[in-house]
């Protein structure tokens, strides 16, 4: 280790940069006599009238100097779209890497061309579009001006689940690879008073692991930092036509039980439809009735072995487009989580209808929502249960003050039909200020929030009361950032009686103090090694006494990064845990209240570079664990045998040996994407876990007909690991097939 320290620490530089102007181009619109094919070859001579965005300069490896391939950017516009035309010129063009073919999967083996733009223009939100030499897509909306540096960060915070209406055409040529992307303005949010959009380009070079920009090449900014993008100019007399999308979809489906009580299968089909007007250019509306999700993909399942529960992101469509909108600090810990809305106890519920809008009016960011759902039964185990309708509503208005702050309320309401639990309100504001230029060049953020929540009377139908005490939250942070230096601190605290009914809180009657502090600098010229990364954290919560629950120290004494795109990360732990009841940790095994607990663990991971044919990572972690040991092995493994075949291999090994009993966990799962051109694809997705013993699948067919038109074919399957007699043996625990076809109209 000293030696690896000694080589390293020898090559860094601390070179800083200043960043250069924010540069601007602007775009041309097309004349009535002139036009473009999407072929993927911007080779019409409109082109040449565009002047390109060009001289690129490199993030990483050589932060600041010249992109070692030429990268070249127009823009051409018409009344209804946006138009891109992509030139990437490259020396070595048979080694071009594009393995994705599926829209909105991970480019990290491909070679890519990434853009983000900012139609309002306010350097703090917009649109993330990213394609590869093989023509696949992706997109995402970004939400916010941080995000933070490190290593392969974009710089701001951005969610990727959206799913726009654009298209993308590429060609590969002798001299590189070439695309044109259209971009409906139907599909964007804008502010029609500018003709000035925020924007920025970024292009990988795979082979190379070279990361350059157009702009905002500092490594604590970068492609959606948007308060760093340059300007594109000149895009006036747009328009989104009348602004209405109607997406029908009709759907099909079968389903059986045999091993929760429902054996017969039985047969249903449903019709539904989402409406989009946008009210203005800048604020949208949307209406959906009988909305369905049969589409979505399956939460993966993870080991949980804490007290508290663990958070999944949300996945369904109509709550992630606009999301952005309804964003509370405080994390995952947040007064709003989609996911309370149509999942009940795990189990979904039907959605009656729901009706949203988001958007900018003035100065103001706002987000409304209103859903209902229907009752539903169902059986569980032999037990017939009953899920009662409920209307959720919630509302978010954030005012924009300065370059990147703003202050913001938040409500939300939670009303259970024929019950006796009264409607839950929650009521909280929150203050943000942040500046790219804190004492220079420093990035800066700090917020500060609180949340009130209702004390109904019942808050189950078990009629049980709520805890004694106040019922709010709040807390404050602050993070600073200027490369190579990072660090952040927040605290929280949450009351005994804190109930957001349509939030996420996994912990309650407790205060929290979190700090974070890294250094990660780059070499100069190493012939190995890219850069390095140091760190240290520490969490503690305490109750409302200051006597301390848990304590979490981590440190990071070596963190490496190296050329070849692979990294090695050390990590030491140091954990207390002070039981104020007891803690049933795996069936029969029960670590008793009342104890004082103090352990150390060390981890070691390594990643290979993912271009390669077989990549993935390794992690493995041991030491103390409560009152025993443990040993925990993470295993994931990408297979790429070619262009548009993934086959990923995954597994987490945790072996437990405490006083109380000794126990392993293990959860093992094995994902198969065929990709057979950028517009069908088919997954095969099986999941087992040793704490339920349940062994799942999903099968997932996409055939995007044009972007907006989809068929999907969706096979879920699970099953149980039972004994019988001497043999353990899988039982079918359920079965659904569904076929469901979308459709998009646009006026």
């Amino acid at each position: 280790m000293l030696i690896i320290l000694i080589i390293a620490f020898a090559g860094l530089g601390t070179v800083a940069f200043a960043q250069t102007p924010r540069p601007e181009v602007r775009a041309h619109r097309l004349a009535e006599n002139e036009s473009i094919v999407l072929d993927g070859a911007p080779d019409e001579a409109v082109w040449q009238k565009a002047l390109p965005a060009t001289n690129f300069l490199q993030r990483d490896p050589d932060n600041g100097e010249p992109a070692t391939e030429k990268t070249e950017v127009r823009v051409i516009f018409d009344r209804d779209r946006l138009i891109l035309g992509v030139v990437c010129y490259d020396s070595e063009p048979g080694r071009l890497l594009g393995n994705q073919m599926q829209r909105d999967q991970p480019f990290g083996s491909d070679d890519r061309f990434m853009f983000a733009i900012d139609p309002f223009f306010d350097g703090r939100t917009g649109y993330f579009f990213e394609i590869n030499p093989s023509g696949a897509m992706g997109d995402g909306l970004i939400a916010g001006p941080t995000g933070g540096g490190g290593f392969g960060s974009f710089g701001g915070e951005m969610e990727k689940s959206w799913d726009g209406i654009w298209l993308a055409r590429v060609r590969r040529t002798s001299a590189g690879w070439t695309a044109e992307v259209e971009i409906p303005f139907k599909t964007l949010n804008f502010n029609p008073d500018t003709d000035t959009w925020g924007a920025n380009f970024q292009r990988t070079v795979r082979r190379k692991n070279e990361e350059s920009l157009w702009t905002g090449w500092l490594r604590d900014e970068g492609l959606t930092r948007m308060s760093n993008a340059g300007r594109i100019g000149g895009i006036t007399g747009i328009s989104q036509g009348v602004g209405l999308d109607l997406k029908p979809y009709a759907l099909g489906a079968a389903s059986a039980a045999p091993g929760r009580g429902a054996p017969a299968t039985t047969g249903d089909w449903d019709i539904g439809l989402d409406a989009f007007y946008n009210v203005t250019p800048a604020l949208k509306a949307n209406f959906s009735v009988n909305t369905d999700f049969a589409e979505t993909e399956v939460d993966e399942r993870r080991t949980n072995l804490t007290r508290f529960p663990l958070f999944f992101e949300e996945k369904r469509e109509f709550f992630l487009d606009g999301a952005n909108f309804f964003v509370f600090p405080g994390g995952d810990d947040s007064p709003f989580f989609s996911r309370r809305i149509g999942l009940n106890a795990g189990e979904p519920q039907p959605i009656l209808y729901g009706a949203k809008l988001v958007g900018q009016v003035g100065q103001h960011d706002v987000g409304f929502l209103q859903v209902s759902t229907n009752d539903k039964t169902f059986d569980s185990d032999g037990s017939r249960l009953h899920l009662k309708g409920e209307d959720f509503t919630v509302a978010r208005m954030r005012r924009r003050f300065g370059s990147q702050s703003s202050a913001g309320v938040l409500y939300t309401r939670r009303s259970t039909r024929d019950s006796i639990v009264d409607s839950r309100h929650t009521a909280g504001f929150d203050v943000t200020i942040a500046t790219p230029d804190f004492l220079g060049e420093t990035q800066f953020e700090s917020q500060a929030w609180y949340v009130h929540t209702s004390k109904p009377q019942f808050i189950n139908e078990d009629r049980e009361t709520s805890p004694a005490g106040r019922s709010e939250a709040f807390g404050w942070g602050a993070n600073l950032s200027r490369d190579p230096y990072a660090g952040e601190i927040e605290f929280k605290e949450v009351q005994p009686a804190y109930d957001p009914a349509m939030g996420f809180t996994p912990r309650r009657n407790f205060r929290s103090w979190e700090t974070d502090v890294s250094w990660s600098p780059r070499f100069e010229n190493h012939r190995w090694f890219r850069g390095v990364e140091l760190g240290a954290g520490a969490e503690i919560n305490l109750n409302l006494d200051n006597q301390v629950i848990d304590r979490n120290l981590q440190m990071t004494p070596l963190a490496l990064e190296f050329h070849s795109g692979d990294s090695i990360e050390f990590n030491v732990f140091r954990q207390t845990e002070n039981l104020d009841e007891d803690f049933e940790i795996s069936d029969g095994v029960i670590l008793p209240l009342g104890s004082r607990y103090n352990w150390l663990r060390y981890q070691i991971g390594y990643d290979s570079a993912e271009q390669r044919p077989v990549s993935g990572r390794v992690e493995y972690s041991f030491g103390d664990f409560w009152n025993g040991k443990r040993r925990e092995l993470s295993l994931d493994l990408n297979i790429r045998p070619r262009p548009g075949i993934l086959i990923e291999l995954s597994s987490e090994l945790n072996d437990v040996d405490l006083p109380g009993g000794s126990f392993v966990e293990n959860v093992y799962s094995v994902d198969v994407g065929t990709q057979f051109n950028p517009w069908i694809s088919l997954s095969n997705n099986l999941q087992y876990d040793t704490d339920s013993g349940q062994l799942g699948w999903q099968m997932r067919f996409r055939w995007i007909q044009k972007p907006g038109d989809d068929i999907f074919f969706i096979w879920t399957q699970n099953w149980r690991e039972e004994e019988i007699g001497s043999r353990s043996r899988l039982q079918s625990l359920d079965r659904r097939g569904a076929a469901k076809i979308v459709r998009t109209i646009r006026f």
